[in-house]
């Protein structure tokens, strides 16, 4: 298969989309196909609403012999009218990679019901949907109606190398010293790591540390607001803000760690949760969207509300000070790994969709 792909901006940028479309890519490409990237620059989200008028991406669209074009959905504002202006012309499907969707966020209700509307245009656009979770295929019937094909292929168990044993879990949770936690995400307000260090600032100062691994520079103005609370509530010394890591680096911190938190408002899917249980990390999540998919609630993590950071501080206190039952949903995370697919099975399962749709 000739396949594109259509993004913003790189695909080599840190993020749950980006791992998944980089996977994707990687496999298609081992499986013999060819894979040509198409980007746009990144761009705010009005603005981005001008390429629907993009005279060099239909030259591009229309005088390339694809077999199939992927895009990424969050180029949605871009194409929901580029796509039915070409509808017609092209001779291959369009098909969307859909990892969750901007109207499921957090966003004022005008807001909302915008991106719901060009969403909404963008998915009745395209032939079919790669859904990333049971969650996020069920938004988009929901959205669109429930005649648009679509595959839920989640992403894979194995993105981080390296493992530790039950043994290693064991020693981990009972062994004394502080308790670690674990924050993985690029630094931006759906990730609330606001919500984790209001949480924090609620327990004793020399019972934990908090290394947080993500990108600071999507959003330096929530970087900026995070130092500050940092700095007010005498965290400081509590709190490493690393950056986004490597894989190996990501993998040992892990292996460090008690607890991963990462109380997002919304998650499409949320890999970081199941990376870490492969160390054993019971996983913290926001209760709304796919995270629920992966984490049994008070079995291998927690769910809890968006934005409330009395819940949150209670959980973690609990593990804090009974190691037994870290230790019993530390070995429960674990295990609960293998009901996932590899990188490799899901995408093997994507591409089977793709081939549905060759003309």
């Amino acid at each position: 298969m000739h396949v594109g792909l259509l993004i913003y901006g790189s695909l080599t940028t840190v993020s749950g989309g980006f791992i998944y479309d980089r996977n994707l890519g990687r496999y298609l490409q081992e499986a013999g196909d060819r894979v040509e990237v198409i980007s746009l620059p990144w761009r705010p989200y009005g603005v981005s609403l001008l390429d629907n008028l993009n005279p060099k991406l239909r030259r591009r669209l229309t005088q390339t012999a694809f077999d199939v074009l992927l895009e990424d959905e969050l180029v949605h504002p871009a194409c929901f009218w580029f796509n039915q202006r070409l509808r017609g012309r092209l001779s291959y499907p369009v098909i969307a990679i859909v990892h969750h969707l901007r109207c499921r966020e957090r966003h004022p209700a005008i807001m909302r019901r915008l991106y719901r509307m060009a969403e909404q245009r963008y998915l009745a656009s395209v032939d079919a949907c790669i859904c990333v979770s049971r969650t996020t295929a069920q938004d988009v019937a929901d959205v669109v109606g429930g005649t648009l094909p679509l595959v839920v292929a989640s992403p894979g168990r194995d993105g981080l190398p390296g493992s530790i044993s039950r043994a290693g879990v064991r020693a981990r949770a009972t062994a004394p010293g502080p308790f670690n936690l674990i924050f993985v995400g690029n630094l931006i307000p759906r990730k609330e790591l606001h919500t984790l260090l209001a949480a924090l600032a609620m327990l004793p100062r020399d019972a934990w540390h908090l290394t947080v691994a993500g990108s600071l520079e999507m959003d330096t103005a929530y970087v900026d607001a995070i130092r500050r609370q940092i700095n007010d509530a005498g965290l400081a010394s509590r709190v490493s803000l690393l950056g986004a890591l490597p894989a190996r680096e990501l993998a040992a911190r892990c292996a460090a760690s008690h607890l991963l938190a990462v109380p997002s408002s919304y998650e499409g899917f949320g890999i970081v949760y199941l990376e870490s249980m492969q160390f054993g990390l019971p996983a913290i999540a926001g209760n709304a969207g796919a995270a629920r998919e992966i984490i049994t609630h008070a079995q291998n993590g927690f769910l809890v509300p968006p934005g409330n950071p009395e819940p949150l501080a209670r959980h973690i206190e609990l593990l804090m000070r009974d190691r037994t039952l870290l230790l019993e949903m530390s070995l429960a995370a674990q295990e609960s790994v293998a009901a996932h697919p590899t990188w490799n099975e899901s995408a093997a399962c994507a591409r089977a969709f793709l081939q549905h749709f060759l003309r």
